[in-house]
């Protein structure tokens, strides 16, 4: 099994041997613009022959990238007549809140969105009946126009797709692809924006994403793969390439997901139930909480400003704080780090390949903290200290008034202040005490950093996997096959019909359950997971309420309206602390998640040598604080379980370093995780 994550500078790819146990992993560039040429190759660096592979599961950037770089599909839309500009005027809001100026141009440009009569009301009826002759006249100028793929956003589709299906219909006889999206069969849910964007997006991407998977398969097949190839989406479950290549839109965030389903597996076994995850690549910082073992999922991201994608993902917050991020000080003298990066090409200024400003990781080779004989990815022999000693002087020392180390220090603390902010935003800010939580540094630097966010946010210890470079990538062979659905009911609980609250629990499960037979992989289980959006009448933001409801032999009994007022009841007290006197409560939408459970493969399977070498292989000058301290050097994957070192101390390994500082302890347990922690705290 292999597991593939693409990141904006490396591409991590993780190798388990089922016929042993045993696993490998490798680190290469990532390649641009065809991140293609880097999966293959990582693949190929450990397996020659791909008919010996069973699955190959992918973690992407592709579709985030194409929405971040505005690189997608010229799209065209059709839409009811009066609703051209819902993608443009989206909720009034602003890039910059307390701005007086903004501007956004949506994926969609004005004269590719055209307009046919038909109108269904809310209630589901319909007042005007869809002109096909217009759809298809439409469609034809669309093409005309050179539009790739298309998007059918008719109003109300949620609630009766009639009109919906029929242009689609008409749409496809003539397109000349298959790259055409209907707002019912993508989000039928209420709020028009919301509905319209994710749709547009969806269809923006698809001659991106499914253009780059199919190449993908066709070299993979080519080299003797037989298996079975899925991605992973942004709620962390995985997913056949057909449907990704239907649905791109939920590929967005995809490997940062996979990193965080990873994080949550590896913590459990080790232990620890509430997560804080830091995945620190060579362009971004992804920070995500996980409570008692469960990810928290958001119905709806915010990709950039204005491109919201309304579909199941994991919280994961994004800051510019990776490896490639450029340290430059404005106008008014002030340090700063990100958001721009120099990423894998031209990389860090001590790669050498034409970059001539400071990075992140060019103040930790300054610093000593990384070695510069052995840089990780296979890219590079040797890393030029001084070259970016002298950029670091260039644009931070001489214009702060600061010599070289001074300014190198001030470059990391600024990244690790940001880094920390965004730690406590999803913890403090959201009501959870980071003392009660373990961080999890992982991406080719998060090693690095992870004392600093002890010592910034004041959490307990930290936990640094024992591949932490390919974390992401060990997130896609452990990740769970997920589908999910959502279904606007729109009713007051008073009224609802349970009838056909159980047809639409039944449609869903059914759904997810083919999707899951057409699978060629194996499942421990399969289970069904519903849930309700509910609040009080009048209210607009709702609550999700989790519903127990009974299976036998496939068939779904729904709870009744008594049960649902007691669960939403339970969570709306535990949200926010009271209930309503005499509120009416309402269900806006009903959400399911079909779920199969994959293998997982036993950690203990990366457990360390018992026999490993506890002696340092080598001695270096680490400079930390306002000091250079002599700092023992260790082969970290050659480490026994129960070692314990006091730091300063580096431990190496070929997907990233370890960094010690004075005043922690580093201990390794049963599974090769190394633990750190304050002396104090475990003396």
């Amino acid at each position: 099994m292999i597991g593939v994550d693409v990141g904006g500078t490396f591409t991590d790819v993780f190798v388990l041997d089922e016929t042993d146990g045993t696993a490998a992993v490798a680190k290469v560039p990532t390649t641009r613009p065809d991140q293609s040429g880097g999966f293959l190759d990582g693949i190929a660096r450990k397996v020659s022959d791909l008919s010996g592979i069973s699955v190959v599961v992918h973690g992407t950037t592709a579709g985030t990238n194409a929405l971040l770089e505005r690189k997608g599909a010229r799209t065209g839309v059709i839409c009811t007549e009066g609703l051209r500009d819902v993608l443009e005027m989206r909720r009034r809001d602003r890039p910059r809140t307390w701005g007086l100026r903004g501007d956004f141009e949506p994926v969609v440009d004005r004269r590719d969105r055209l307009e046919v009569p038909e109108r269904t009301l809310a209630d589901g009826s319909i007042r005007t009946a869809v002109d096909l002759d217009a759809v298809r006249a439409a469609a034809k100028t669309l093409r005309a126009q050179g539009c790739e793929a298309i998007a059918v956003l008719f109003a109300n589709a949620y609630a009766n797709p009639a009109n919906e299906a029929a242009a689609v219909a008409a749409v496809r006889e003539i397109w000349p692809n298959a790259h055409v999206s209907a707002s019912s069969e993508i989000l039928p849910e209420i709020r028009e924006f919301e509905r319209f964007s994710t749709t547009a997006l969806n269809a923006y991407l698809q001659p991106e994403v499914s253009g780059y998977l199919d190449r993908l398969e066709g070299a993979l097949k080519a080299g003797g793969f037989a298996g079975e190839f899925m991605i992973v989406q942004s709620n962390g479950g995985v997913m056949a390439v057909e449907t990704a290549c239907r649905l791109p839109v939920r590929t967005a965030l995809s490997g940062p997901a996979a990193g965080v389903i990873a994080a949550g597996y590896i913590a459990s076994e080790a232990g620890f139930d509430n997560v804080i995850t830091g995945d620190m690549g060579g362009t971004s910082f992804d920070v995500s909480l996980i409570a008692e073992g469960a990810s928290m999922l958001s119905a709806q991201t915010s990709i950039d400003f204005g491109m919201v994608v309304r579909t199941p993902m994991i919280e994961i917050t994004t800051i510019g704080a990776g490896g490639g991020s450029i340290a430059w000080v404005d106008k008014g003298g002030l340090l700063n780090i990100g958001p721009e990066s120099a990423g894998s090409d031209p990389g860090p200024v001590a790669y050498g390949l034409g970059n001539d400003r400071p990075t992140v990781t060019d103040a930790n080779v300054v610093l000593g903290r990384i070695d510069p004989d052995n840089p990780i990815g296979g890219k590079l022999e040797r890393l030029d200290v001084e070259a970016a000693g002298a950029a670091i002087d260039t644009h931070v020392a001489r214009p702060l008034g600061l010599d070289r180390l001074a300014a190198a220090e001030a470059i990391l603390r600024v990244a690790n202040s940001r880094m920390a902010g965004a730690i406590r935003l999803v913890s403090i800010e959201r009501g959870f005490d980071p003392k009660r939580f373990a961080f999890m540094p992982f991406g080719g630097g998060g090693a690095l950093h992870a004392g600093a966010m002890l010592a910034e946010v004041g959490i307990a210890r930290a936990i640094v996997p024992r591949y932490p470079g390919v974390t992401s990538a060990m997130g896609c062979v452990i990740a769970d096959m997920r589908q999910d659905f959502v279904q606007t009911i729109n009713t007051g609980l008073a009224g609802l019909d349970e009838a056909a609250l159980g047809r639409f629990m039944q449609a869903h499960a059914d759904d997810g359950m083919a999707l899951l037979d057409a699978a060629r992989t194996t499942f421990e289980a399969r289970r069904v997971q519903f849930e309700l959006d509910m609040a009080y009448v009048g209210q607009t933001h709702t609550v999700p309420v989790p519903l127990e409801v009974t299976v036998s032999a496939g068939r779904i009994t729904p709870p009744s309206r008594l049960q649902i007022a007691e669960a939403f009841d339970a969570t709306y007290q535990a949200t926010f602390g009271r209930l309503l006197k005499d509120g009416t409560r309402r269900i806006l939408n009903l959400r399911s998640a079909v779920i199969g459970t994959r293998p997982k493969f036993d950690l203990m399977t990366l457990a360390p040598d018992a026999g490993g070498a506890f002696e340092p292989k080598a001695t270096r000058q680490v400079h930390f604080g306002d000091a250079w301290h002599a700092t023992a050097i260790y082969d970290r994957l050659a480490l026994p379980a129960g070692t314990v070192l006091n730091g300063p101390a580096i431990l190496e390994q070929p997907d990233t370093t370890v960094l010690v500082e004075p005043g922690l302890r580093a201990s390794i347990d049963d599974f090769g995780n190394t633990i750190l922690a304050p002396k104090e705290a475990l003396s």
